[in-house]
């Protein structure tokens, strides 16, 4: 039986090809290969294989140009591409420092001034205080002390007295009070008239309560042995009696 037989009128056909192949990076060259074929019409007899023959295809040098400058601009626009990420990304990293920078300015700025304040406000501080014992000390200079002794109650007299417009001297107040109580603020008379009709004379000044009542100096203590309100009292009725104090010489 005879082999590769087909029915009348039909025809079979092999074909044979062969790719093409790019060389790129570095090698811009194009090479390929040409597809050749035979046909081989069989009529009514047999239609037998050959051999493909195969040539290959020729580019033009423009082809050949087109071909590398396409490469060589998709390899630039790949460079400018990464260069500007590049530069994106190192234009991003100079601005976050930047940003960390003025950041840790301002907080250094406002620590600073947070400092400032604190140092001003402790400042105002020791002067407030500064001048308020100034001011106590002034006016313990000013708030003039007296001794607790017989010099002393009747120089504090005195300043009442001259305060009051009260005459009398150191000399007067004293030669009065000597007589009288001998300087001693507790004294009282128990013997004498005023004593007979129940109102005894009392006090470094030996006043009676009546007397002291009516001729009293605001200021002074209502208590009539209290020495200097005895003296300012007793003082006040002499200069309203007699002018002063120092006129009197006796029992008054």
């Amino acid at each position: 039986m005879p082999e590769n037989t087909t029915a009348s009128g039909h025809s079979r056909i092999r074909l044979s090809a062969r790719t093409r192949k790019l060389a790129i990076a570095g090698a811009a060259t194009l090479s390929g290969a040409a597809l050749a074929f035979t046909l081989v019409p069989s009529g009514n007899a047999q239609a037998t294989s050959e051999a493909v023959s195969v040539a290959p295809v020729v580019f033009s040098q423009e082809q050949v140009k087109d071909v590398k400058a396409s490469i060589t601009d998709q390899l630039a626009g790949a460079t400018v591409k990464a260069d500007a990420i590049a530069a994106k990304k190192k234009a991003a990293d100079a601005a976050a420092a930047k940003k960390a920078a003025a950041k840790k300015a301002a907080a250094k700025q406002a620590a600073k001034k947070k400092a400032a304040a604190k140092a001003a406000k402790e400042r105002k501080a020791r002067e407030a205080a500064s001048r308020s014992a100034k001011r106590a000390a002034l006016k313990k200079a000013a708030t003039k002390t007296y001794s607790n002794s017989l010099d002393g109650w009747i120089k504090e007299s005195l300043d009442i007295m001259k305060s009051k417009g009260i005459p009398g001297s150191y000399n007067g107040l004293y030669r009065n009070i000597m007589r009288e109580s001998s300087g001693n603020p507790n004294a009282i008379n128990n013997w004498d008239i005023n004593a007979i009709n129940g109102i005894p004379s009392k006090g470094l000044l030996q006043v009676i309560p009546p007397t002291f009542n009516a001729y009293h100096v605001s200021g002074t203590s209502t208590n009539i042995y209290n020495p200097v309100a005895n003296i300012t009292a007793a003082a006040n009725y002499a200069a309203d009696k007699y002018g002063s104090i120092d006129n009197v010489d006796s029992a008054y």
